[in-house]
């Protein structure tokens, strides 16, 4: 098989990946925060939180900021990914 094809094809199955969890989730994706407070207001009903946020941003700046975090994730490991394989053909030339 042609890499062009086979590039295709990851093309193809990171695409559907992506779009198919999206038609197929019915309702709203829930935060693992909001399931907790579900569970725990269920559990015992007078639960007071010890503290309170400082600020509570909207739900879209809330989901960039997540966003952000793991895009910045994802480059600290692409970069120490890079870095080390750099130093691993560096070495093998000298």
């Amino acid at each position: 098989m042609s890499h062009q094809k086979t590039n295709l094809l990851i093309l193809i199955a990171v695409v559907l990946l992506a779009v198919l969890p999206l038609l197929f989730v019915n309702g709203e994706f829930g935060g693992a925060d909001g399931a907790a407070e579900e569970m725990i207001t269920e559990i015992h009903p007078a639960y007071e939180p010890w503290f309170a946020p400082l600020m509570e941003p909207p739900a879209e700046t809330e989901s960039m900021l997540f966003a952000l975090q793991a895009a910045i994730g994802a480059g600290f490991i692409g970069f120490a990914f890079g870095w080390f394989k750099g130093r691993a053909s560096k070495s093998k030339t000298t």
